[in-house]
C-alpha cells in the first residue's frame, strides 16, 4: 500500500473509532478470565468536555487498555450523573426564555421538560469522551436516573430509615439562596471576601445615651437579633447581666445574657445573638431559650419577620442600605475595612446563608467507620498517600449529612404524610405507604388520597455514592452474576476535591450495603491549571477548549501532552507547547514507519552490525518492559509516558534506527528486517495505551492481519528477561560515539572524512562487541587498541576507557585556555558531587540507585579530571 507522507490523525481517529464500535472491541461480558474493572466518574449531564476531563479520563483509559492487553476481561463503564441542582438550573433557565416560570407548572410538567432536555444535550459529553479515544463498554451507558438505579437509590433511604440512620428534624443548614435548597458541608467553598466590620451601638435599656457596642460584618442580620452575649467572667459587663438592649432600627427590645462563647478579648467583647443565621447563635439560643427570627426569604431578600423593614431587598442591597441608615441615626460607631472567610455555593456561586430548615439528614458516625478503617489498615489505597491523613481528619470528625434538597429533578425523598395526622411512612412506593400508614394509624379505610409524598429530592451524592454497586444493580439484585464478576471494582480515577463529596461515601456504601471495599486503589489526579496557577474555568476565560485541541493536535497529542506534566496528585500546569510536544511525538512515530517500511532486503545472512544493533535494542526493549510493569503497579502513569516515550525517540529512532538502516540504495538483510518490524510492532503495543489511535493504524500497516484483528485487543509481548552484558556494554559504545562526535565537531573535522580511531582500555570488550556500529556512526576506517597515546591525536575519556583522535595541527594556547576551562568546570561538578555524598541525610534518605549514580557521576569526574590533566601536560609549559 501507499503510505501517506503526512500524519492525518482527524481522518485516522475518525476511521478507528468507528471500526472499534463496529467490532465491539470493548464490550465484556462475564467469562473465564480475571476481571478488571472501572467505573467512570459520572460527569454531569449537564458537562462538556473540560481540561480536567481530559487528563482525568485518559488515565482512566491508559489503564483499562493495558489490562485489556494483559489479557484481562477489562471494562471501563461509561454513564452521567443526573446533578440536581445543574441540571434544574439549567431547565428552569430554559423555561424562562420560553415565557414560563417553574412556579406556575405542575412538577409532573416540569419533570417532562427536563427529561426532554437530558435526551436532547445529555448525551454531549459522552460522545466528546469518544473523541478522546475512551475505550468505555458504551452499551452499558449509565444514568443516576435510570428505572432500576432510581430503584436502588429509593431502596436503600427505605433500609436506612428503618434502620434508625435517617432522621428528620429542623437544624441549621447551608442554605443556597439562588437555587433555594439546602447543600452539604461539603458543597461549601470558602474563599477570602473582603469585607467590611460594622461597629453599631445598641442602646442599654433605662440608660439613656449609654450603648454597647458591637462588631459584626453582617448588619442586615440585625433584624433577626434578639439577645447580645456577653463572658460571664468579663468584668465589664457583669453589672449588666438580665438588663436589655434595643436593637438600632429594629427597635426590639433584647436581652444582655452571659455566655461563655463570646471571646473577651475579641472586639468589645459584646456578641449579637441571631439564631435564625448563625449556627453558634442557634446553639446559643437553644440554651438561653431565645425566640428565633427568620428575617430572610428563602431568595436571600429581606421577610415581613424582621420587623418590617427592608421587606423584599436583596441581602446585599439591604447591607449596604443599612448602614447608611444607621450612621445618619448615629448608630454607627465605625465601618473598617476587613478581610474574612465567606461560604460559597459549589454549585452556583451563592454566598451561603446559615439557615434554619426541617430536613432529612443521615447519622454518619457508625456508618462511616468501615470506611475510615478500610483506607488507614490499607484495604483501600488512596494514590498518592499524603491524602490519607487529609481522609482521616475528615472521616474522625463526620457531621450527619443533610440528604434533602428543596428541588423537583432527582429522587424523590420517599415519605408520606399522613393527612389530618403530623405523622408520616417511609416506603419505596405509594402503595406500599399506604399500607404502612393504614397499620400506623389503625384506619383501614385510609387511601391514596389521604397520603401526599414528601416534595424534596435526595442530594444527588445521595445517588451517585451507590455508583460502583449500582451499575451492576448489586441493591436491587444482589448477588447476581454480573456484580459477583465485576465487584469489587478495582480502580478509581478522579479529583482530590471530590474525594469527601463522592470517594470516602462510596467506600462507606460499599461496606454498608455490601459488606464489601467498592474498590481498592483511589489515584487522586492533580488540578490542571495555567502559567499563573489559577485553577482552569470558563468563567475566567483561561481554559481552551479541548475539542479544539483534538482538531489541531489529533487525541494521541493531547492525550499525551497532558500527562507529561501529570504526576499523581500534582497539579498540572497546562502549556500549549506540551500538546504540540504530543503532535510531534506522533510525527516522529509515523516518520520511523515510513523509514522502516521503505527499506529492501536480499536474503543473506544477518550483518554483525544488523545482530549487535538488533540484539542491544530487544534488550532495551525487555527492559523497559519490566519496568512498565513496576511503575504501572504504583500508577507511576506520567513516569511509564516518558520511558515509552525515551524508549521510542531515543533509543528505537534516534540510536537503533541509525545503527541498522542501510546504506542509500543497499538492502537491509530479511531477517534484520522482519525483527525490525517485530520491534516496531513491541513499541507499538507499548505505546498503545497512551496513544490508541496512532498505534492501531501503523500495527495494521506494519504487516498483514486477520479479519477481526486489533491492536487493541492483543496481548503484550512476553517478558523473557534482558541481557545485561549487552546494554551495559552498548551504553559505554553510545557514550563513546557521542564523545568522539563531540570532539571532532569542537575540531571543526568534518564527519565524511574516515579516520582511524585507537582506544586504551584494559576493558575492551564493549568496543569489540559494538565496533560494526562505531565504524558505521562515526564513519571509522578501523579501531584498534593500543597502550600508548599515538602520535598526531588528540585524547578524550569515555569512563575508564581512554579513545584517541587524529587531529590537525592545534593552537597551543587556544587549547589550553579550553582544558584549563574544562578542568574548571570539572572541579566544580566534582565538589557538588561531593557535598552531596557527603550529607548524610542524602545518603541516609535517598534510593540506592540514586546513591549508585552519584557515585557514578563522582567516578567519572575524577577519570575525566585525570585525563585532562594529562592533556594539558602533553601540551607543555
Amino acid at each position: 500500500m501507499e503510505i501517506s507522507r503526512n500524519y492525518t490523525p482527524g481522518e485516522i481517529e475518525e476511521h478507528w473509532s468507528k471500526a472499534w464500535d463496529d467490532a465491539r472491541v470493548f464490550r465484556s461480558v462475564p467469562d473465564q478470565r480475571p476481571a478488571y474493572t472501572i467505573t467512570i466518574p459520572p460527569p454531569n449531564v449537564t458537562g462538556i468536555l473540560h481540561m480536567g476531563h481530559i487528563l482525568n479520563n485518559t488515565i482512566q483509559d491508559i489503564l483499562i487498555r493495558r489490562k485489556r492487553m494483559e489479557g484481562y476481561n477489562a471494562l471501563w463503564v461509561p454513564g452521567t450523573d443526573h446533578a440536581s441542582i445543574a441540571t434544574e438550573a439549567k431547565v428552569v433557565q430554559l423555561l424562562a426564555q420560553q415565557g414560563i416560570r417553574k412556579q406556575d407548572i405542575s412538577r409532573e410538567a416540569f419533570l417532562e421538560h427536563a427529561f426532554a432536555w437530558k435526551e436532547k444535550y445529555g448525551g454531549i459529553i459522552l460522545k466528546q469522551l469518544r473523541k478522546l479515544g475512551a475505550s468505555c463498554d458504551w452499551e452499558r451507558t449509565a444514568f443516576t436516573m435510570d428505572a432500576e438505579y432510581s430503584e436502588s437509590v429509593i431502596q436503600v433511604f427505605c433500609e436506612l430509615f428503618d434502620k434508625g440512620l435517617i432522621y428528620r428534624g429542623v437544624r441549621m443548614v447551608n442554605w443556597d439562596p439562588q437555587a433555594q435548597t439546602a447543600v452539604s458541608d461539603e458543597e461549601v467553598i470558602y474563599k477570602e471576601t473582603q469585607g467590611n466590620f460594622y461597629h453599631l451601638r445598641y442602646e442599654i435599656e433605662g440608660q439613656p445615651g449609654q450603648f454597647l457596642v458591637v462588631a459584626t460584618t453582617r448588619p442586615e442580620t440585625i433584624l433577626g437579633d434578639t439577645a447580645v452575649a456577653v463572658h460571664p467572667e468579663d468584668s465589664r459587663y457583669a453589672h449588666l447581666h438580665g438588663a436589655h438592649v434595643i436593637v438600632p432600627l429594629v427597635n426590639r427590645r433584647v436581652p444582655i445574657i452571659a455566655d461563655e462563647y463570646v471571646d473577651r478579648e475579641f472586639g468589645t467583647g459584646c456578641l449579637k445573638v441571631t439564631p435564625a443565621h448563625d449556627l453558634n447563635d442557634y446553639e446559643i439560643g437553644i440554651r438561653h431559650n431565645l425566640p428565633v427570627i427568620d428575617a430572610l426569604n428563602p431568595d436571600g431578600t429581606i421577610s415581613e419577620a424582621g420587623g418590617g423593614l427592608y421587606v423584599g431587598m436583596d441581602r446585599f442591597a439591604v447591607r449596604k442600605k443599612i448602614a447608611d441608615d444607621l450612621e445618619a441615626a448615629g448608630l454607627l460607631e465605625k465601618k473598617e475595612p476587613h478581610k474574612h472567610s465567606v461560604g460559597y455555593s459549589e454549585r452556583t456561586s451563592a454566598a451561603i446563608e446559615p439557615r434554619l430548615s426541617l430536613q432529612w439528614f443521615l447519622k454518619m458516625e457508625d456508618i462511616s467507620r468501615p470506611a475510615l478503617d478500610a483506607v488507614v489498615n490499607g484495604e483501600v489505597n488512596l494514590i498518592p498517600g499524603r491524602f490519607e491523613n487529609t481522609y482521616k481528619h475528615w472521616m474522625e470528625n463526620v457531621r450527619d449529612w443533610c440528604l434533602s434538597r428543596q428541588l423537583w429533578w432527582g429522587h424523590r425523598i420517599p415519605a408520606y404524610y399522613i393527612q389530618g395526622t403530623n405523622d408520616f411512612v417511609v416506603a419505596p412506593n405509594e402503595a406500599e405507604a399506604l399500607e404502612k400508614a393504614r397499620i400506623k394509624t389503625g384506619n383501614p379505610a385510609l387511601s391514596a388520597a389521604d397520603l401526599s409524598q414528601e416534595s424534596d429530592v435526595l442530594d444527588t451524592w445521595a445517588s451517585s455514592w451507590l455508583w460502583p454497586i449500582s451499575v451492576f444493580n448489586g441493591i436491587t439484585r444482589p448477588g447476581n452474576e454480573e456484580f459477583r464478576y465485576y465487584y469489587p471494582t478495582n480502580d478509581l480515577v478522579t479529583a482530590p476535591e471530590i474525594l469527601f463529596f463522592w470517594v470516602a461515601r462510596m467506600i462507606i456504601a460499599g461496606y454498608a450495603f455490601t459488606g464489601q471495599k467498592p474498590f481498592t486503589n483511589v489515584y487522586l489526579t492533580g488540578i490542571v491549571r495555567d502559567d499563573k496557577r489559577r485553577k482552569m474555568s470558563k468563567s475566567l476565560g483561561n481554559s481552551p477548549d479541548p475539542l479544539d485541541l483534538i482538531t489541531q493536535y489529533g487525541a494521541d497529542g493531547v492525550r499525551v501532552g497532558m500527562l507529561f506534566a501529570s504526576a499523581a496528585g500534582n497539579d498540572l500546569l497546562y502549556k500549549e507547547q506540551l500538546i504540540e510536544q504530543g503532535r510531534n511525538f506522533a510525527n516522529k512515530i509515523w516518520n520511523a514507519f515510513r523509514l522502516v517500511k521503505g527499506w529492501t532486503t536480499d536474503e543473506r545472512s544477518l550483518s554483525a552490525r544488523e545482530a549487535v544493533s538488533l540484539e542491544w535494542m530487544e534488550a532495551r526493549m525487555e527492559q523497559v518492559s519490566r519496568e512498565l510493569v513496576e511503575d504501572f503497579a504504583k500508577f507511576r502513569i506520567s513516569e511509564s509516558l516518558m520511558t515509552v516515550y525515551k524508549l521510542i525517540w531515543d533509543d528505537f529512532c534516534s540510536w537503533f534506527l541509525e545503527m541498522i538502516k542501510p546504506d542509500f540504495g543497499q538492502p537491509l538483510s530479511a531477517e534484520a528486517l522482519d525483527r525490525s518490524i517485530s520491534l516496531f510492532e513491541d513499541l507499538l503495543h507499548l505505546l498503545h495505551p497512551f496513544m490508541p489511535f496512532i498505534t492501531e493504524e501503523l500495527w495494521h500497516n506494519l504487516r498483514e492481519r486477520e479479519a477481526g484483528a486489533f491492536l487493541c485487543t492483543s496481548q503484550l509481548p512476553d517478558s523473557q528477561g534482558d541481557d545485561k552484558a549487552i546494554l551495559s556494554d552498548m551504553e559505554v559504545v553510545k557514550e563513546a560515539i557521542v564523545a568522539v562526535r563531540a570532539f571532532r565537531a569542537e575540531k571543526g573535522l568534518s564527519p565524511k572524512d574516515a579516520f582511524s580511531l585507537a582506544i586504551k582500555s584494559d576493558a575492551p570488550a564493549a568496543f569489540e562487541k559494538g565496533a560494526p556500529v562505531m565504524e558505521k556512526l562515526l564513519n571509522l576506517t578501523d579501531i584498534r587498541f593500543v597502550s600508548e597515546k599515538p602520535e598526531g591525536t588528540g585524547s578524550i575519556r569515555v569512563g575508564a576507557h581512554e579513545l584517541y583522535i587524529p587531529q590537525p595541527q592545534i593552537d597551543v594556547e587556544a587549547e589550553r585556555g579550553k582544558i584549563l576551562k574544562e578542568i574548571e568546570y570539572t572541579e566544580g561538578f566534582l565538589a557538588s558531587v561531593n557535598k552531596k555524598l557527603d550529607n548524610e541525610n542524602f545518603v541516609k534518605n535517598a534510593k540506592e540507585a540514586v546513591i549508585e549514580a552519584e557515585r557514578k557521576k563522582r567516578a567519572d569526574a575524577e577519570a575525566k579530571l585525570e585525563v585532562l590533566r594529562k592533556s594539558l601536560a602533553e601540551l607543555g609549559e
